[in-house]
């Protein structure tokens, strides 16, 4: 099969449109129907819609985009306003402490565990934890509000209601068909493919402090609008050779503040979605964000502030950038 991305994108202020990416050029699906009748289906649909019926779609999709002639009309991706790719989601899941240095390096920096343990006594504390927890236990799942997902490049609002805003960038897996109870061995039919997230938490909000045994707050730490940069595009899964391979690096004005691979992910993507599917059907569409690598804000002692600018990249699904902006006056 060819390789290609799909994203959503508009012309200056025009509407949205799907589109096929190559080579760094687009070609709206209203085009790519015109040049190919076996996709004629395919003029006019969102990205949400192609998804709904994903199974049918790719192969007319790699077909189409194998079969176009020269004369093609592309358009340059520079040209274009890029938007979320799934626009929007039905559902967002995600999948927390799930990197294994991550979790180590929070356990040393806030220094919870037994009391008495030196540094190298807490930090051997803590990989046998997430030993254990691999071994024993299950993924740690939550779900975040459509309404905070933002384009790859569109600014991030730094809400008046935080003083340390976070960044944690995410391998986002795309479900092209949904199932409820799915089994171990077959979550791979129900992946469309992947793209990019960055579950951005304002960590001064996680925990309630009111009424302790209320634990976390996620609601209020990440679901807020702006809070999940997605994109540039989703990226088919036979396009992406091993998922849990992939280079991750996020950048904070210029300096390096994440830089991992996939393969540091405790609970596989193949785990995650077995393990959701148990207690919630997935739909079409939907994101489920796959934790996030060491090496956030809490670590580095350093969180967002106005006229920072995050950049953030995955191995083949691309790049993100933010510039950070004050939240305005008239800004709800």
């Amino acid at each position: 099969m060819k390789n290609f991305a799909i994203g959503t994108f508009s012309l200056s202020q025009g509407s949205r449109f799907a589109g096929v990416v190559l080579d760094g050029r687009v070609l709206p699906l209203s085009e790519l129907a015109r040049h190919n009748a076996s996709a004629s289906a395919l003029a006019g649909k969102t990205v949400l819609g192609l998804l709904d019926d994903w199974d049918a779609i790719l192969p007319v999709l790699n077909s189409a985009v194998s079969d176009l002639p020269e004369t093609v009309q592309w358009l340059p991706l520079d040209d274009l306003q890029t938007y979320a790719p799934v626009d929007l989601p039905r559902q967002i899941f995600c999948t927390g402490a799930n990197y294994r240095k991550h979790v180590v390096d929070l356990t040393l920096d806030m220094k919870v565990g037994p009391e008495g343990l030196d540094e190298a006594g807490l930090r051997a504390w803590a990989e046998k934890m997430m030993d254990d927890r691999l071994a024993t236990g299950e993924p740690y799942v939550f779900t975040k509000p459509v309404s905070a997902v933002a384009g790859p490049f569109d600014d991030l609002v730094l809400p008046r209601t935080t003083s340390q805003p976070d960044w944690e960038l995410e391998l986002a897996v795309v479900i092209g068909r949904g199932g409820y109870r799915i089994p171990l061995e077959r979550a791979w039919d129900h992946v469309a493919g992947f793209t990019i997230v960055n579950d951005i938490s304002a960590r001064d909000l996680i925990a309630r402090t009111d009424y302790k045994m209320l634990g976390t707050d996620w609601l209020r730490s990440k679901g807020q609008p702006g809070f999940l940069p997605m994109g540039p595009f989703l990226v088919p899964r036979h396009c992406v050779p091993d998922p849990h391979k992939l280079a991750m690096r996020l950048t904070v004005s210029g300096k390096v503040m994440q830089d991992e691979t996939t393969a540091d992910m405790l609970f596989g993507i193949e785990r995650q979605i077995e393990y959701i599917s148990r207690f919630s059907r997935l739909l079409p569409g939907d994101i489920i964000c796959t934790g996030s690598p060491a090496g956030n804000g809490t670590h580095h002692k350093r969180f967002l502030q106005e006229g920072d600018v995050m950049e953030a990249s995955i191995e083949g699904l691309g790049s993100q950038r933010q510039l950070c902006v004050a939240q305005g006056d008239h800004e709800a």
